[in-house]
Formats: structure tokens, C-alpha cells, sequence
């Protein structure tokens, strides 16, 4: 993949994204174990809408691969966009989605269907996200990811929502439905979920429950019994008769 000659404008925020994610490491110590399948939302959903505009798409410069471009009436629809490139600290991603659909007439909203972003994280994991539709206001800069949310990480993470409101200009996501995140070690479930500051506090609310399988101590090794002592074999000796 060949590194992504963005625009200003483009770069700048796609600058701020990552510099945004970059703080994740120091995110606050509490929720821990939780945390880093949480982030994973607001890691994935800020780049996919940084890129997933049907007008930065057309720009000359991205490195852009699509289908058809269809029209119908004051509708744009591309079909199969795929977008693959570099961060500013050269962590490859790639976006991918069935279609994107603008209407002329309504040109702050755009229509995602079946999106798919991949994203190298900081510790060399790649974390993939998938949702069925998404709806991006690009003049209040949010993003509604609607149904079948799942969020992946190569490291053993998951994430299950059904719906999520992603505020780029804050860093935020909201979840007011139900949340199901999959750890290491165990499981968690909330009915809300909230995301500030680009991961820097991450909030379960809600009938919290968080289940962790612990490690069984490894048992001690049987010790060896010990070795039957040894007989002493015996010769008998007899007199030779007179």
C-alpha cells in the first residue's frame, strides 16, 4: 500500500485522530482489563469516518479503488469503495464498504451500508470493525453506527453493540444499548456505554456485571515415592560329608 497524499484539511484531522489515539496508553488505570475492547470502538469508528466521505473519496490524490459509480436522480451511489493507506506515524489501514450513498440535495449526510475498517494499533495488534449501516452528519461530525456492530482485535478482544454515536470533534462515544465485551479473561456487559476524551475515561453504566475466569494454580508436582530397598541375594554353603 502506498502511502496517502491527503489533502489540508484531510490530513489535519486524520493527524488529530491518531494523535488522539496515541493517548490511549495512558488512559486511566481503573477498568483496566475492560478498557482496551472499549477503546477499540472509538479507535475504529473515528478512522473510519475520517475517510468514508463520498466527496474525499473523489479527490484524485486518495488512493482509492471502487466499482460503480452510480446515479439515480439527485443520489450518488459508489459502489465497493475501499481505501487503503498510512497514518501519520505510518500504521497501515484500510476502509472498506458495499456502498456509500449521497443525496445532492442533503450533502452534510452520507449513507454507509456493510463498512468495514482495519486499523494497526500502537503494539503492533490490528483491530478490524464491521457494522451493517452508518449514518455520518459531516457538518455536526457524528457518525450513527446502526446494527450488528462487532469490533475485533488480534490480540483476543471483542466488542458486541448494536448501536453507537460517534462525536469526532469531542473524541466520544455514546452506546445507550445493550454492550457485551469479550476479555482475555473473562466477560462484561453494560446497558450503557460512554467514551470521552478519545479513550482517556471510559464509563460502563448499567447493570454492570463483569465475569473473570481465574487461573488455576498449577498443582504441585507428585513427589517421587520412594525406591524399594534392596534384597541381598543369599548363597547357602554345605559341608562336603565325610
Amino acid at each position: 500500500m502506498n502511502s496517502v497524499q491527503n489533502p489540508a484539511a484531510f490530513g489535519a484531522g486524520m493527524e488529530a485522530r491518531f494523535a488522539a489515539a496515541a493517548r490511549h496508553s495512558r488512559m486511566v488505570r481503573v477498568l483496566r482489563v475492560a478498557v482496551p475492547a472499549a477503546v477499540i470502538v472509538a479507535m475504529a469508528a473515528i478512522v473510519a469516518v475520517s475517510v468514508f466521505n463520498p466527496f474525499r473519496m473523489l479527490l484524485p490524490k486518495l488512493p482509492v479503488d471502487m466499482g460503480n459509480l452510480v446515479v439515480s436522480g439527485t443520489k450518488i451511489t459508489m459502489e465497493s469503495p475501499h481505501l487503503a493507506g498510512f497514518s501519520t506515524d505510518q500504521r497501515p489501514y484500510e476502509m472498506w464498504a458495499k456502498a456509500a450513498t449521497q443525496d445532492l440535495t442533503d450533502p452534510d449526510h452520507v449513507e454507509l451500508s456493510q463498512l468495514r475498517a482495519k486499523v494497526a494499533m500502537e503494539d503492533k495488534s490490528t483491530v478490524t470493525l464491521d457494522a451493517r449501516t452508518g449514518y455520518y452528519d459531516s457538518k455536526s461530525q457524528m457518525l450513527d453506527l446502526r446494527k450488528d456492530i462487532f469490533l475485533q482485535s488480534s490480540t483476543g478482544y471483542e466488542a458486541k453493540l448494536s448501536q453507537a454515536y460517534v462525536d469526532i470533534n469531542k473524541g466520544a462515544v455514546t452506546s445507550d444499548e445493550h454492550v457485551d465485551v469479550k476479555l482475555l479473561n473473562g466477560t462484561l456487559t453494560a446497558d450503557r456505554l460512554r467514551i470521552i476524551n478519545s479513550g482517556e475515561v471510559v464509563r460502563f453504566e448499567g447493570n454492570v456485571v463483569m465475569n473473570l475466569v481465574m487461573e488455576q494454580p498449577t498443582a504441585p508436582a507428585p513427589e517421587p515415592e520412594p525406591a524399594a530397598p534392596k534384597q541381598r541375594s543369599t548363597s547357602a554353603k554345605f559341608a562336603n560329608p565325610k
